[in-house]
């Protein structure tokens, strides 16, 4: 039975996004931090100074993360985020970057700048324009 296109490429796409998280995972490793982790310091990086509430955070993430919660908790553990609970709603919790966080993520910064190089080095610019509006027409958003 002969595949459609459409059933050809979904294999590819996740057997690629497969590649690209391990590529980045090896890239964080030696900072003893997880791409997901690593992602919500960028969230928090880019809501200083005010923060962002838990579920905000998860809401941004680049992967759907259903701990959270357990995520912040590592997080906090190593002192790269504070988390406060709201005085008016002691419901909504606040997590802010601390300078921990800050100070690892500008050692990790230059390493992560070089990972597209890596990444995607098989690729011309132009074609890594046209994959990326590809992507975001799959996803909805282009």
């Amino acid at each position: 039975m002969s595949r459609t296109p459409g059933e050809e490429v979904i294999p590819e796409i996740l057997k690629t996004a497969g590649i690209v998280r391990r590529r980045i995972s090896k890239l964080l490793e030696p900072f003893g931090i997880t791409p997901q982790q690593y992602n919500v310091l960028r969230i928090l990086r880019g809501a200083r100074p005010a923060g962002l509430p838990t579920l905000d955070i998860g809401a941004r993430l680049l992967e759907e993360t259903p701990g959270i919660t357990r995520l912040i908790d590592r997080m906090e553990s190593h002192g790269w985020v504070i988390r406060e609970r709201s005085r008016d709603d002691r419901r909504l919790v606040r997590c802010r970057l601390t300078e921990s966080g800050t100070e690892l993520l500008g050692r990790i910064d230059p390493v992560v700048a070089g990972a597209p190089g890596e990444v995607l080095n098989r690729l011309g610019e132009a074609d890594t324009m046209t994959l990326r509006g590809l992507l975001a027409v799959v996803r909805g958003d282009g």
